[in-house]
């Protein structure tokens, strides 16, 4: 069997589905292939939270610059495609409660310190699960289950080869399959670049029947409110692939987390693993990688928050638009 389509997108994450649904908003017919299931995007906590994450990584001003324009896309995008957004900020609680509060300041963020806990409203979040199925549906979207095998090049278009021998034809493809390994066929520099990308194992646990405020972190984990309970949070294991739950983690993240949130009332638990990838510089791959052939990839840990970033970028390139002010950043030729 096969069928064509304006543009093909590797990957129903987070990055491949905002970009569908902007692309699908300018009139182009896309198509996704994606195998199904869980993926790194959908067994996070949505964080949209560049204040804590430019202050935890003690990052320089100018990225935080960065991250705080990419949330300022999110307004917009949320109410284009019908998606939710919690703004009710988060908070750091630990030791070092002043420094936390001192780099928030520094770069640029709203931050109050008092009685060792530090708040910021500048951090927002988004219930993933529900957000993604949300972008699934956009009108113009059509997602095959499957995987790509191969790509191949032919007269100008691309041919997408599934494993299953069923061919995609497109004009365009834009490659979002997180960490996945890449399909066969690629050209040698783009096969160079996506190499260059390291897979990073997160591990959550999911905890029903307790409530919290707003996303609160501290030494060694955090805790998000996510539908009917909380998410605990997360391992950082880079170079590692396996999704099968670990007790050891999921022990050692609940014991950093009931240093700062009760624990006592635990209902249902549930694991949930995924896999990120990542770039050099910690940046997304996100634009060009030759003729007709595009990258929406490596966010590592700032998927959710970099999304409509990455849409508009990956587009704009697409379309032969004007760069955004994110293009030079994300560019996946860059290394």
């Amino acid at each position: 069997m096969s069928s064509s389509s304006d543009i093909l997108i590797i990957g129903a994450g987070v990055l491949g589905l905002a970009t569908a649904v902007e692309l699908a908003r300018r009139g182009r017919g896309v198509t996704i292939v994606d195998p199904g299931g869980d993926n790194a995007s959908s067994v996070a906590a949505g964080m949209i939270a560049p204040a804590m994450e430019s202050a935890l990584e003690n990052t320089t001003r100018e990225r935080a610059d960065m991250l705080r324009a990419a949330r300022d896309l999110w307004p917009e995008f949320a109410e284009r495609h019908s998606l939710m957004i919690s703004a009710e900020g988060s908070e750091w609680r630990g030791p070092d409660a002043a420094a936390v509060a001192e780099r928030l300041l520094g770069a640029g963020f709203a931050a109050r310190a008092e009685n060792g806990v530090v708040r910021t409203p500048e951090d927002w979040r988004i219930e993933a699960e529900p957000a993604l199925i949300a972008l699934r549906s956009a009108k113009g979207v059509t997602l095959v289950q499957g995987r790509v095998a191969r790509l191949e090049t032919e007269h100008g278009s691309w041919r997408a080869v599934l494993e299953t021998g069923n061919v995609l034809s497109a004009g365009a493809v834009i490659l979002a399959m997180g960490a996945h390994a890449a399909p066969a066929g690629l050209p040698s520099e783009a096969a160079r670049v996506l190499g260059l990308i390291r897979p990073i194992r997160g591990q959550l646990e999911q905890l029903f029947g307790l409530t919290v405020e707003c996303m609160r972190r501290g030494p060694g984990a955090y805790v998000a409110p996510m539908g009917g309970g909380v998410m605990v949070g997360a391992s950082m294991d880079f170079d590692r692939r396996d999704v099968a739950p670990d007790a050891v983690q999921a022990r050692q993240m609940l014991q950093a987390a009931a240093r700062f949130f009760d624990l006592t009332s635990i209902g249902t638990r549930r694991t949930r693993v995924g896999v990120r990838g990542a770039s050099p510089d910690g940046l997304p791959m996100a634009g060009p990688l030759g003729e007709g052939l595009f990258a929406a990839l490596a966010p590592r840990r700032n998927g959710w928050l970099l999304a409509p970033a990455v849409a508009r970028t990956v587009t704009a390139a697409v379309q032969g638009e004007p760069k955004t002010a994110f293009a030079a950043a994300f560019d996946p030729l860059r290394f």
